[in-house]
Parts: structure tokens; sequence; C-alpha cells
């Protein structure tokens, strides 16, 4: 299995536009994040979590050539504002199989009703093959069962991904204990921390290490970023041994 770091960055993306944090200013290319996203190689099956606004650069940089299913976390725009742009997927493929709680996709069909419409539709657009996801109810796509981890991103439902030995969770602030038995001892575990600060519906670093302590992964990468955590090189060397910074275009080998 191969995950590729689409984008590792908050809603703002970093740098943020106008700032002149010094983050925002840094050289270092781990510092600049695109919104946050990955996608996951298995054999020859292909699968992105969450399509923001920077999804068409990042499939340009990546080299994506191919989607047999894209999974949505929620419905905040930030890990959906792109979903236009699988366009050159659809005129190469057909339909886009496109995962997400009822609600997500009842919220993407009043958004985007010319993609999910199938009457009088417009030739250009693209369209997609909508499938809900359950809580607690594991599908297939291909030949890999993807299991679904519940959590609260404040008071918002969030879905999460587990594939084989591998979690990919984001926008997380709390997960109850059931949810957490799927989680323990998985290899690797992605996991949102915006900053050291206490945020209100994310994971700041404080409860981020609780929670891997929970869990116990092999490793654990942070994403969905803040400039205010601050820079890449100084965030690592706060964390334990087993638990890494991502940053956009890192590539790792499950």
């Amino acid at each position: 299995m191969k995950v590729y770091f689409l984008g590792t960055g908050t809603s703002q993306g970093i740098p943020v536009i106008g700032s002149q944090h010094s983050v925002c200013l840094s050289s270092d290319p781990r510092d600049k994040r695109l919104r946050v996203s990955i996608w996951i190689q298995i054999e020859t099956t292909s699968i992105v979590i969450d399509c923001g606004p920077d999804f068409r650069q990042q499939m340009l940089v990546s080299n994506c050539q191919h989607i047999d299913a894209l999974f949505f976390t929620h419905e905040h725009a930030d890990h959906t504002a792109g979903l236009d742009d699988i366009r050159p997927f659809y005129f190469k493929q057909g339909n886009i199989p496109v995962y997400a709680h009822e609600r997500v996709l009842k919220n993407l069909g009043k958004r985007f009703d010319y993609i999910f419409q199938t009457d009088d539709k417009y030739p250009g657009a693209p369209s997609v093959l909508p499938i809900e996801v359950k809580e607690n109810t594991t599908f297939q796509v291909q030949n890999v069962t993807v299991e679904p981890i519940n959590a609260c991103h404040g008071s918002l439902q969030v879905f999460g991904y587990k594939l084989r030995d591998f979690v990919y969770l984001t926008d997380v602030k709390t997960i109850d204990v059931a949810e957490l038995e799927k989680i323990k001892h998985c290899k690797v575990l992605i996991i949102n921390c915006l900053r050291e600060e206490p945020h209100a519906t994310h994971f700041n670093l404080e409860e981020v290490l609780h929670f891997i302590s929970l869990v116990q992964p092999k490793k654990t990468y942070l994403t969905h970023i803040s400039h205010l955590f601050g820079f890449h090189s100084e965030i690592q060397q706060k964390l334990p041994t087993n638990v890494f910074v991502a940053y956009d275009n890192l590539e790792i080998i499950i």
C-alpha cells in the first residue's frame, strides 16, 4: 500500500493569503501546505480521500491518472470544493464512485446539483455514482475492504476510514471508545493536529498525543496543520520518535 499526502494544511492552507506570519514566509517547502487530502494505492486500486479546492493542482503534481473511488470525510469546503475538477477522470472513466455519509451526499447534491442530476444534464458536466457510507458497516472498493470510523468535529459527525492496517482521521475533536477499538495497534495512523493551543473542533498537540497513547499505532503522521503550529522542523523536535509531521507530496509505504 502506498499513501501519498496530497495536502496537509488546514482550511486556509499555508501560506495564508496576505499573512506576514513567519511560517507563511518560510522557504522550507515542507511549510507550504495545500488543503488536506490523501491518495491511497493498493495494488491496482486507487482511492482519494477528500477533494478540496486544491484538487486540480494536487492531481497534476502527484500524477494521479485514475480514481476508483472518492471518499469524503465531511462536507466542509476545504474537503469538498474541488469536486468539479473530477471532470478529466469522468471523461476517461465514466461516473466516479463517491462515498460519503447520507448527510454529506445530500449537501453535495445541493451545492453541485449539475453533477448529481441525471435528467437534462449539461454535456460538459461530470457525473458521480453516490454511495452512502453507514456507521459500523464495512464496504468494498474492488478487492479492498474499507471500515468507516465515526468521530466528531465539534458537534459535526465525520468519517475516518480504515483500510487493512492503515487508518485515516481528520477534523476530529472527540471519538467514542467503541471506535477506538477499531483503530488500536494499527500500523499507520494519520490524524489531524491543528496547533498547540486548544481549538473548539480540532485536536491540538496535547490531545493528539493522548489519543495516540490510547490507540498505540506503530507510526503516526500528523496532518491538517495550521501555520500557528510553527515550522515543520521545530514541530518534529517536540514529537515522540514514532510520530511524524506529514508534509505535502510525502509518500509512505505500508
